[in-house]
């Protein structure tokens, strides 16, 4: 099965768990939902298992065209990402694309991303804020892994309105590459970040399966 096909039914999937933490369900409603899914979870787990695998390897990745805003869309390098991959079904669901040296991601919450009420979770703004500063790097030919991530909250972030991430590097030196972003939402700045990234060689990032 192709990943543009998991992404039509993971998109699903998340409307669902958002709109499954945004109703107040009947018992009816709960026992329906139960039965569909005594029937299809062993029809899923039935089916091999999925290696891990980027759909293109991780050095074409580097040099992989991000595209402009008006063609914004998910993750063509992971399918997967919790972030940015269109085929998680458990994921964020954001677009990406890039402005010159600058990454961007968007994404507009569901209420299954909620910490405050009406407001959504913290640690999901850091997600896509880490995601985004991966993305600035291994564009600019520095792919890595977060050492440290320091992110200061400015205000708190909406439910069902665009949030939109920039990252950037501010700085290289040898392995160690300084990244900074920011999170707004309209004219709001809803946080800014600053983390360091070390380098390393694609091929070290190796491959792992899931269940």
């Amino acid at each position: 099965m192709s990943d543009e096909r998991r992404a039509i039914v993971a998109a699903q999937l998340r409307e669902l768990g958002h709109a499954f933490v945004a109703h107040d369900l009947s018992d009816a409603t709960l026992d329906a939902l139960e039965s569909a899914v005594q029937v299809l979870m062993p029809l899923v787990r039935e089916e091999p298992i999925r290696e891990w695998v980027p759909r293109v390897q991780l050095a074409e990745h580097l040099e992989l065209p991000i595209p402009d805003e008006e063609a914004a869309g998910a993750s063509l390098a992971f399918a997967h990402s919790l972030v940015s991959g269109g085929a998680n079904p458990m994921g964020l669901g954001a677009t990406l694309w890039r402005e010159g040296d600058i990454a961007a991601m968007r994404v507009t919450l569901g209420r299954a991303f909620e910490g405050a009420p009406g407001r959504s979770h913290g640690g999901v703004i850091a997600s896509l804020v880490d995601e985004t500063m991966g993305l600035a790097a291994s564009m600019n030919g520095a792919f890595g892994l977060t050492a440290t991530l320091s992110l200061s909250y400015r205000a708190p972030a909406p439910l069902g309105e665009p949030i939109t991430a920039r990252g950037w590097i501010a700085s290289q030196a040898g392995r160690k590459v300084h990244l900074a972003a920011s999170v707004t939402s309209g004219d709001l700045l809803i946080a800014e970040a600053t983390a360091l990234f070390i380098t390393i060689e694609p091929g070290a990032f190796g491959a792992t399966t899931s269940p």
